[in-house]
């Protein structure tokens, strides 16, 4: 039989019931965590062909920028309509600001196609996480941004191969001319090793952790907000101001999913003009 407990016992262990915003439990205010970024399987559970939330968003962004960018092509007018003139904005400025001053006219119009759709689709893919329906960026899981990384590895590569030969790119990105020779016993190693794994695996991970952080930012403050209205206690007072730091991070949101596509993009333009440029 359990002994009595003392009074002292009883005031330490009693629960405090003063007006609190509760989480999980009375849904009140949910817990953003690292397993909604991997949702249960919609289609093809257990097997190598896993369908879940992730890759329909993912599809969904897809297909929306092939019909969208197809019918604004086929419908391209010499005085272009509002849809036309901001995919025009934006391609005029990814080739001006990014291609023409990284790559220049000539070596520019080589990789004009990779590197404009490279923008879009990441920029797509961003603005995911704050469309209502969708809530969730396609790059903020690390398949989609390592994918792009590797696309960006291997076209740069490859330009610097077809440049400079295997050999010759090999030693103009490892051995940068007016270094004392010493210096090369550290310095290849760290090169390759930049070329190889560093550049592309910082690449992916620079996009997938703003999008994971943004994503994580969004829940936090719309769960706070709704947890503020439901509380039933004063503390709904305080609501209004969840409220509008949610609409902040929202914008705040918004412009980040662009600056990546922006950083994403010039960083391969700037890999591509350093593979293929005639001195390091």
């Amino acid at each position: 039989m359990r002994p009595a407990r003392r009074p002292r016992e009883i005031e330490l262990n009693t629960a405090d019931l003063s007006p609190t915003l509760y989480a999980e439990g009375d849904s009140l205010f949910h817990i953003p965590s690292l397993a909604e970024f991997f949702p249960p399987p919609i289609l093809f559970a257990g097997t190598p062909f896993e369908f879940n939330r992730v890759q329909l968003v993912r599809l969904i962004v897809i297909a929306v920028v092939l019909i969208v960018m197809c019918v604004i092509a086929s419908r391209a007018k010499l005085v272009p309509g509002r849809a036309q003139s901001i995919v025009e904005i934006l391609i005029e400025f990814v080739h001006g600001t990014i291609i023409q001053n990284t790559l220049g006219i000539r070596e520019g119009r080589r990789f004009a196609p990779f590197l404009i759709t490279l923008f879009f689709l990441i920029l797509a893919m961003n603005l995911a996480g704050v469309v209502p329906g969708l809530n969730l960026a396609g790059t903020s899981v690390i398949g989609f941004p390592l994918l792009l990384a590797l696309w960006t590895f291997v076209t740069y590569v490859v330009a610097g191969i077809k440049k400079h030969g295997l050999g010759g790119y090999l030693k103009h990105e490892t051995m940068p001319p007016g270094v004392p020779k010493p210096i090369y016993i550290l310095l290849i190693p760290i090169e390759f090793l930049q070329v190889i794994l560093i550049r592309w695996a910082s690449l992916t991970i620079r996009l997938l952790a703003n999008m994971v952080a943004g994503h994580i930012m969004l829940v936090v403050f719309i769960g706070l907000t709704q947890g503020l209205l439901l509380s039933g206690t004063w503390l709904i007072v305080a609501s209004p101001f969840a409220g509008a730091l949610a609409i902040g991070i929202y914008g705040f949101e918004i412009f980040v999913a662009a600056l990546q596509a922006f950083i994403f993009t010039m960083l391969a333009a700037v890999y591509i003009q350093m593979a293929s440029s005639d001195e390091h």
